[in-house]
């Protein structure tokens, strides 16, 4: 049996950790009653349309203050939580806040429309999440009163996305906002696709849960290891033939868009950022599972049109929304040295929409604001990517799995490592079992990308290379990127490379990380768009190509004694769906016959010398 459970919307909020700002914990307690005044109001849109929204006004108002918005589609119905860490501090600064349900979620009329994209340019008959914006700041300034004329805006993941689409073009009173993990592009590098390559667990999941009903309703497996499950859907097209059938609009969407066409160019923003019209923090946690790539995209694409310098970028050691919850002193087993997420609240969250919207204290923000973990300690950076601290060095492949700034030696001219990938045995992307990413027992989702990597040390189809120890300690600090000269039999392939912090086998300080195998940085090609994510085409089997992309930015200190990592496979298991290997138009249509093992080879050679690119501190910032 596969059926949708419903949720009601505080369970709904605990599960959509995906798009949501504040923590679990924060939903069962309830602040506000001695503090503020509530109240439930319908706003009416352009097009006659009503949003429900929460309005907090404080009891104790002595003077018109600022409005604080956040507009979700997860239901505001638990907006109290936030005020008992995320949002505290602010609380206790003093502002009237508007927590509102998007179009087509909870108590808000009209149709919901996943990331409904930005109206063109002149267009102003068209409706968008910034219209509803302008409509709703509009009708707040009349009626949550007394305000002081002046709104901000924040929100993480998908109210992040609501925050910068209100940006666009901005209502004249909103003065300062903070998009926090927002996605910025749905097929290059958030959410629903890594370079072209699906994210089958999390846009399933996803897709799933928030367009089957008006409020957040999870899709119930029938097994707790969801890889079992997907494993045994076969092909993509069962998705919709056995479970979906055709009513989850986003999953059409993938079908019927399998590349990097005109749908996915419209639904991002950033055509549409063509200057910083108010002043923005971006905020991004270096093991975001889930949208890293946004908010790191979004300052750069504001940065160039800057000339005022309000574009500022803020990056510190959290998952997703981790910054909003907790302290931050930690990321599982990993410790920072120091309450990162309660620093970002109280010494730059508050301050930053003290200054804007109460022209209060300073602002104290470099341009970049970064935590260098490993070394744990915040770094204040004039530019990002710092390119005036750094130097690019090559971290080769070698034989007998050795890593190393040398390049290959002149003899092996023809030096390769192979491995077999199989379809129908693919490398899981954590430990197994591997709940429903919202599992409401708990998942280790929101961890996974800080999971020990020896798990697969005994995969064949996981290759390692690895350096000496380190005499000293080496900090990066920019974009890390992989080089990879790769053949394979078959006519396609998928590329998971992973950057890896190797602790020492001895390690007192935290016998516990002992040998642990800490990604820093990582990412997925698909082969089929090496040229073009407009045209996929096949890949000549047994010819040897290039493959450089990304595997994000990253500012880390590798400590003395510790190693460097590199792995390369070719299935990353549900979180990635399988590809065929075997070049097909559609991915999404392709049959259980197309689906081949193949053997794939990493060269390492003269000619074809497989390297990572990473940016090494050469200048310290002062």
């Amino acid at each position: 049996m596969h059926t949708r459970s419903r949720v009601p919307a505080v369970a709904a909020l605990l599960l959509a950790l995906s798009f949501l700002s504040p923590a679990p914990a924060l939903l069962q307690q309830d602040p506000v009653a001695d503090r503020f005044v509530v109240r439930d109001v319908m706003i009416p849109m352009r097009d006659g349309v009503r949003l429900h929204t929460k309005l907090f006004t404080p009891k104790q108002q002595t003077e018109p203050l600022p409005i604080i918005m956040k507009r979700t589609p997860y239901g505001v119905d638990g907006a109290a939580g936030n005020f008992v860490t995320y949002l505290k501090a602010l609380a206790d600064e003093g502002y009237i806040f508007a927590f509102q349900d998007i179009r087509g979620k909870y108590g808000s009329e009209g149709t919901f429309v996943m990331q409904r994209p930005a109206r063109a340019p002149g267009d102003t008959s068209a409706l968008d999440e910034g219209t509803d914006t302008y409509d709703s700041i509009e009708w707040l300034l009349k009626n949550a009163e007394p305000n002081n004329g002046r709104v901000g805006m924040l929100g993480i993941s998908y109210d992040g996305w609501t925050t910068i689409m209100g940006a666009l073009e901005p209502h004249p009173a909103l003065k300062a906002i903070a998009p926090q993990a927002s996605p910025a592009d749905m097929w290059l590098g958030d959410d629903f696709h890594h370079n072209g390559a699906f994210r089958l667990s999390y846009g399933f999941e996803y897709a799933a849960m928030m367009e089957s009903g008006k409020d957040v309703q999870q899709f119930a497996f029938d097994r707790y290891d969801t890889f079992d499950w997907y494993l045994s859907l076969g092909p993509l097209a069962n998705a919709n033939a056995k479970y979906l059938h055709g009513k989850i609009p986003t999953w059409n969407d993938y079908v019927a868009h399998p590349d990097y066409d005109a749908f996915w160019k419209r639904q991002t923003m950033i055509p549409h950022i063509r200057d910083v019209k108010v002043p923005t923090l971006n905020v991004a946690g270096w093991w975001d599972q889930e949208d890293f790539y946004g908010p790191v995209r979004i300052y750069d694409a504001l940065e160039p049109r800057d000339t005022a310098h309000r574009n500022f970028l803020v990056v510190g050691p959290w998952n997703h929304g981790g910054w909003g919850r907790d302290q931050g002193d930690r990321l599982g087993p990993i410790p920072f040295g120091s309450a990162t997420s309660a620093y970002y609240r109280d010494q730059v969250q508050a301050p930053w929409f003290a200054y804007f919207l109460k022209d209060k204290g300073r602002l104290d923000l470099p341009e970049a604001l970064t935590f260098e973990a490993g070394s744990n300690r915040w770094q204040r950076w004039d530019a990002w990517p710092p390119t005036k601290h750094t130097a690019p060095r090559d971290l080769y492949f070698g034989p007998g799995e050795t890593l190393s700034f040398e390049k290959p030696a002149a003899g092996s001219a023809v030096a390769f490592d192979a491995y077999l990938s199989d379809p129908a045995s693919p490398v899981p992307y954590r430990q197994r079992p591997i709940q429903a990413t919202y599992f409401p027992g708990g998942s280790k989702w929101s961890t996974w990308l800080v999971e020990d990597q020896r798990f697969v040390d005994d995969r064949t189809d996981v290759l390692s290379w690895e350096t000496a120890p380190f005499e000293s300690n080496m900090t990066i600090a920019g974009d890390v990127v992989a080089h990879l000269f790769a053949a394979t039999t078959g006519s396609d392939a998928d590329w998971v490379v992973k950057l890896i912090d190797v602790y020492p086998e001895k390690y007192p300080e935290n016998w516990d990380l002992a040998g642990y195998q800490l990604m820093v940085s990582n990412e997925v090609f698909r082969g089929r768009y090496r040229r073009s994510f407009e045209k996929p085409e096949p890949i000549t089997p047994n010819a040897v190509l290039e493959y450089a992309f990304s595997l994000h930015t990253q500012n880390y200190t590798f400590l003395k004694g510790h190693r460097v990592m590199v792995q390369v496979q070719s299935t990353w298991f549900p979180i990635i769906d399988r590809n065929p290997q075997t070049f097909v138009p559609n991915i999404f249509e392709a049959k259980a016959a197309d689906f081949k093992a193949e053997v794939h080879r990493i060269y390492r050679s003269v000619q074809y010398p497989s390297h990572v690119t990473i940016p090494v501190v050469v200048r310290p910032p002062s």
